[in-house]
């Protein structure tokens, strides 16, 4: 049977306290309308329709960059949630099965929506629940002394005994579409709200012999809904802990799983470690082997067999080799290719360069726009001068180039293998296979000079 998903993400999100529409508020680095759609599109429908309103310009670039599909449907008038599913569900046929979701509830899991629609494709209801510890000011579902469902009740509209009920209402349901139209045209704004709830279905299918089939979810957390900054950050330490204990299931060891963030998309090999304090962001890759040490930032890179992160160090699009070592407090930027064995030391930074296997950069030094041949020593304080002001220019060193302390290598250069820069030394113009470089200002030494004398206070 043909399943069509309607995802609800028209609300202001008020108590977001944001310029930002909720739906676009992260969760691990990925706005909460993607993770739902995410799960959505992982069970294959027909069609799926975003319900929008408030900044709908600025979430559909979103789910456009997801899927261009997914269909933008403008609900002007925020009357509640029966509403906005009548405003997508118009538009269905009515021989398929509808299931309705919210864009403000990241964690949902497909394995709990295919469950719902399973129940809808019998022709009954699938209603996902939970049991909260504190169930606070959701809606409770109110069951019949067989344990049937027979209806939801909002907390502002409950009785102090339905007040005190715990299963609540997800919000998430699945229904046969025409029975659902049928339904949606029926409900009124009864409710101190004065807004058409999608959960006067529940009551509706009962009156009409339709049995409504709890769907519990795995966990509370899984149907929690984010409507303030309070709640994303409960959820993003939920979602934070499912990510490092799944991976920790394949083989990574982690010094504290609470003090990992994983903000896109990690890929281990075996026998990595991980320290306290490491943050992942974009597409990351390790190999066999890896240490990342406390207080770094790995973002968008790949990072070969047995390399080393010391503390404090930031990897930003960078693909590095096996058995490189980088650290502490190394920053490698984008567009850096680091071969076999590269060694990148205090406070070195390397941009948009190409260390060939065996280079060696120990300290304080700027490589920008360099390209190095194997096995060169690049000396403390070495600066590639690779921008004029106005445009960017390369530095090429061949092989076993030695390049001694505080040398200023001024772009455009090319210096050949086995050159020898003397430390000290600005170096403006080619250097040739085998040649020492020497570009120092003349040294005079004075005698019987008179020292400066320390004034008096």
């Amino acid at each position: 049977m043909q399943i069509n998903i309607i995802v609800l993400a028209a609300g202001k999100g008020t108590r977001m306290r944001s310029q930002r529409a909720k739906g676009l508020h992260t969760i691990g680095g990925i706005p909460m309308i993607s993770h739902v759609l995410d799960a959505a599109l992982s069970l294959q429908p027909a069609s799926v329709g975003v319900v929008l309103g408030h900044q709908a310009d600025a979430i559909e670039v979103q789910i456009n960059k997801i899927d261009p599909r997914i269909q933008r449907i403008d609900q002007f008038e925020q009357k509640g949630t029966g509403h906005a599913v009548q405003v997508a569900v118009d538009a269905l046929p009515a021989s398929a099965v509808t299931l309705v979701v919210y864009g403000d509830v990241p964690l949902i899991q497909p394995q709990t929506l295919e469950a719902a629609i399973a129940s809808a494709t019998k022709g009954r209801v699938g209603l996902v629940t939970a049991v909260f510890a504190d169930p606070a000011q959701l809606g409770r579902i109110v069951r019949d002394d067989e344990g049937a469902i027979q209806r939801i009740v909002e907390f502002k509209d409950a009785s102090p005994d339905e007040r005190q009920i715990r299963e609540i209402n997800s919000g998430i349901l699945a229904a046969p579409t025409e029975l659902l139209h049928g339904w949606l045209n029926k409900v009124e704004p009864n409710n101190q709200q004065g807004e058409y709830y999608l959960t006067d279905v529940i009551a509706m299918a009962v009156a009409d012999s339709v049995y409504v089939d709890g769907i519990f979810a795995a966990s509370p957390d899984e149907v929690k809904g984010v409507n303030d900054r309070i709640q994303l950050a409960e959820l993003e330490r939920v979602y934070q802990h499912q990510q490092v204990e799944d991976l920790m299931l394949q083989g990574l060891s982690v010094a504290d799983p609470s003090r990992v963030d994983i903000r896109g998309t990690l890929n281990i090999g075996q026998d990595c470690f991980i320290d306290i304090n490491v943050v992942f962001t974009g597409d990351v890759t390790l190999g066999d082997n890896v240490y990342i040490g406390p207080n770094s930032v790995i973002s968008d890179s790949t990072l070969g067999d047995g390399v080393q992160v010391k503390p404090n160090s930031v990897v930003e699009g960078a693909v590095v080799a096996g058995g490189c070592e980088l650290g502490p407090f190394a920053r490698i930027r984008p567009g850096t290719e680091l071969g076999r064995g590269v060694k990148i030391g205090n406070f070195v930074e390397v941009k948009k360069s190409k260390l060939s296997a065996g280079v060696k950069a120990g300290h304080l030094a700027y490589l920008g726009d360099a390209t190095i041949g194997p096995d060169c020593n690049i000396g403390a304080g070495t600066v590639t001068c690779n921008y004029d002001g106005r445009n960017k220019h390369p530095t090429v060193i061949g092989r076993d180039v030695f390049v001694g302390t505080n040398s200023t290598l001024v772009a455009p250069l090319h210096i050949g293998d086995e050159a020898f820069i003397a430390a000290g030394s600005t170096i403006t113009k080619a250097v040739a296979d085998s040649e020492l470089a020497v570009g120092r200002g003349k040294q005079r030494n004075i005698t019987g000079w008179t020292p400066p004398v320390k004034s008096k206070k």
